[in-house]
């Protein structure tokens, strides 16, 4: 039984400021990846998605971008996202984490879900340590994804009926990645936003999240095959 530790770490942005996270892993010495909260901040669930890639063989680092501060309420996360700079987060404390990681890792993916997934394909584009990028049902404006800047290997997983992130702008995304030469495949489930999420219905959450229990165990089997081949 792969025994898993977890405890709160404190590592350095590029600029030398400091950045708290949660750090969970096993006993085999795996690779790493860095995790990224949705909008609800770093909670348990998000907790949770690290421990899974803990025993799974990964060390895991969710850093946490909200300065602990965390919620249930989608009117105060959306406030929360809102005050978030999205380039300082991706650029400083994501890349930060992974330049952490890196001191005892040889290789070291990113991975996040909704505001998170928005994270991740921007942090591609401004960490060029990332050695791969796993995309969850998010995106952010266009118009700031600079594919020419993206040189790690990147997988994604859509939600066809996903309304916060219509599945026609993933269109538009996807011709970007390869007219860049990116190193990409999408995947497309027959879901709503937020289908990974097991906690994704409920008291305070939005109408337009739905978790599907296989879809979600389909889209974390392609993660982990992915990690594998290209982290070891």
């Amino acid at each position: 039984m792969n025994k898993i530790t977890t405890r709160t770490i404190s590592f350095k942005r590029p600029d030398g400021g400091d950045v708290t996270g949660f750090l969970a892993q096993g006993e085999a010495g795996g690779p790493a990846v860095v995790v990224i909260q949705e909008w609800w901040g770093l909670n348990e669930q998000i907790r949770g998605v690290a421990i899974k890639l803990a025993q799974a063989g990964y060390t895991a680092l969710v850093p946490d971008l909200y300065r602990g501060k965390s919620t249930v309420e989608a009117e105060e996360a959306h406030h929360l996202m809102s005050g978030l700079d999205f380039a300082d987060a991706a650029s400083q404390d994501i890349r930060g984490a992974i330049q952490y990681l890196k001191q005892s890792h040889a290789k070291v993916g990113v991975t996040g879900f909704c505001m998170g997934g928005a994270l991740t394909l921007l942090t591609l584009t401004m960490a060029p340590e990332a050695d791969a990028g796993c995309v969850w049902y998010g995106y952010p404006p266009l118009e700031f994804v600079d594919a020419s800047k993206i040189k790690a290997p990147m997988i994604a997983h859509w939600a066809e009926q996903d309304q916060p992130f219509p599945i026609a702008t993933v269109d538009t995304l996807e011709h970007t990645l390869r007219s860049a030469g990116v190193a990409y495949t999408g995947y497309r489930y027959l879901a709503h936003h937020g289908f990974a999420n097991e906690t994704a219905q409920g008291p305070g959450r939005i109408a337009l999240t739905q978790y599907d229990a296989a879809w979600a165990t389909i889209a974390w089997d392609r993660t982990l095959r992915f990690f594998g081949r290209v982290l070891g």
